[in-house]
């Protein structure tokens, strides 16, 4: 009888755990729902109006837990705020302003210069205000998250009811699109969660697409200068071959 090294008896069960768990993994995948985003192809832009409405709710929902550790208030110039939009927003909250003579901290109303204010001091006081759990930051969530955008707006959307022979931990809230389905943040949105002054109907879905579109200008600001700087490369290529071209033509038209 042959003998099979130990070794790839090791490597065969260890790889046959890996396909066991990703088809575990696959089996339990809930399709992402597909949603027109107007940032989406190599022409896409932001929707400003959106993403004033997602900033919106950033600030009244979502920022009483998660940081935006790379952005300014400046920034949000980006978005179409004015100056003097900025400069209130930024004044509407208290950052740390050194100390006083005392050597004690001292706090003082925000600047456009300042980096967007975080809710909780460090990463131990997060945690012990959310069970233990400590919220994302949200700089750069829409890239850091597979799915993208997409998963991001499924996740605002997919809070719903367990099934009844699902057995819940405790504290924790049931999110048909989240991995394991088992997810420590309670639901942040709901219809009318945020009154918009633009008008627009504030239901979940659209609540969940504005701060969606938001977060994805946050990730990426540049994105559109980006696009139109890749654009006008590739117009310049095509220029530049037919160039090459025409000049070849002309170099050659005497031989035969």
């Amino acid at each position: 009888m042959r003998r099979i090294p130990l070794a790839r008896l090791i490597l065969g069960a260890a790889l046959g755990g890996l396909l066991a768990a990703s088809s575990a993994r696959a089996a339990d995948d809930t399709k992402l729902p597909k949603v027109e985003w107007s940032f989406s192809g190599p022409f896409g832009t932001y929707d400003l109006a959106s993403a004033q409405r997602g900033f919106l709710i950033y600030q009244q929902v979502c920022s009483n837990c998660h940081s935006m550790n790379q952005l300014y208030y400046r920034n949000l110039e980006g978005i179409g705020l004015s100056e003097e939009q900025i400069k209130a927003i930024a004044a509407s909250v208290q950052v740390p302003g050194g100390v006083d003579d005392n050597g004690q901290p001292i706090q003082r109303p925000g600047r456009p210069a300042d980096h967007f204010r975080a809710p909780f001091p460090n990463d131990q006081a997060a945690r012990a205000a959310n069970g233990g759990a400590l919220p994302p930051d949200q700089s750069v969530l829409e890239l850091a998250r597979e799915g993208g955008a997409d998963y991001l707006y499924a996740l605002m959307v997919g809070y719903s009811d367990p099934p009844a022979d699902m057995k819940m931990q405790p504290g924790m809230m049931y999110n048909r699109f989240f991995p394991g389905h088992q997810i420590a943040m309670p639901q942040p949105l709901q219809d009318g969660s945020v009154q918009y002054t633009d008008g627009t109907k504030p239901t979940l879905e659209q609540e969940a697409k504005d701060v969606v579109t938001f977060l994805a200008w946050a990730a990426e600001p540049e994105m559109v200068e980006r696009k139109q700087m890749g654009v006008k490369i590739i117009l310049f290529l095509l220029l530049l071959t037919g160039l090459t071209y025409a000049v070849k033509r002309k170099l050659w038209s005497d031989v035969h």
